[in-house]
């Protein structure tokens, strides 16, 4: 004869079962995505890139494709020198201190560039959480770039600060030529509810959001 369930199975089994309903991407998926291998050979030449590099706040709300967004990727700071692991974006003292979070309707990933792959953070939509501008919410792809301290060594504050703007600077200059070339729309901005997007992207007390960059088509 079966025993019942005790009361306190009783409600372990409904929290889960509450936890399932509230996140179902949860329960989908698998916690990585592996991006294609990023094509290098195509593209417009770098002065045409740069003639065309340009601030765009408007965007047609189509989702990028996995081709497109594993070529963005790998162009903002993927790995350009297997064989050291160096990247396309340089970094003080090679501290690789900055982080590239992806936001899209699908949820919140981290881009893993040795395994130039996609890691779940979170199911959650956070572009609305990004800040009050627009395009952060209407851009199917916000980059979140962050610093981590602790790969600053002894630095002080100040030098953490500085070089990690700086390094943030270059990894969206990398966007923005990218965009450029692909005829895609971008627009870098520190407008930020750091505050409450923070803690929504799970991040420890030594990390810090420095920019966000919204990438998308411009509208059709």
């Amino acid at each position: 004869m079966r025993r019942a369930p005790s009361l306190a199975q009783v409600a372990a089994a409904a929290l889960l079962g509450a936890l399932f309903v509230a996140h179902p991407a949860a329960a989908q998926g698998p916690d990585r995505i592996a991006l294609p291998a990023a094509q290098t050979d195509g593209g417009k030449p770098l002065m045409q890139a740069l003639k065309a590099r340009r601030t765009s706040r408007t965007f047609s709300g189509e989702a990028l494709p996995e081709q497109v967004l594993s070529n963005l990727l790998w162009a903002a700071f993927g790995v350009n020198r297997p064989q050291t692991g160096g990247r396309t974006a340089p970094s003080a003292r090679n501290w690789q201190e900055i982080d590239v979070y992806v936001a899209r309707a699908d949820g919140l990933f981290l881009y893993e560039a040795a395994p130039h792959a996609l890691r779940r953070v979170t199911a959650t939509d956070l572009r609305p959480a990004i800040g009050g501008q627009a395009h952060s919410r209407a851009a199917p792809v916000t980059l979140i770039y962050v610093a981590d301290g602790a790969r600053m060594g002894m630095a002080s504050e100040e030098t953490r600060n500085f070089y990690a703007a700086a390094d943030t600077g270059a990894i969206a200059q990398n966007v923005y030529l990218y965009c450029a070339s692909e005829q895609l729309g971008a627009v870098v901005f520190a407008s930020i509810d750091r505050e409450r997007l923070a803690p929504a992207m799970g991040l420890k007390p030594g990390q810090r959001i420095t920019l966000a960059q919204s990438v998308g088509f411009p509208p059709r």
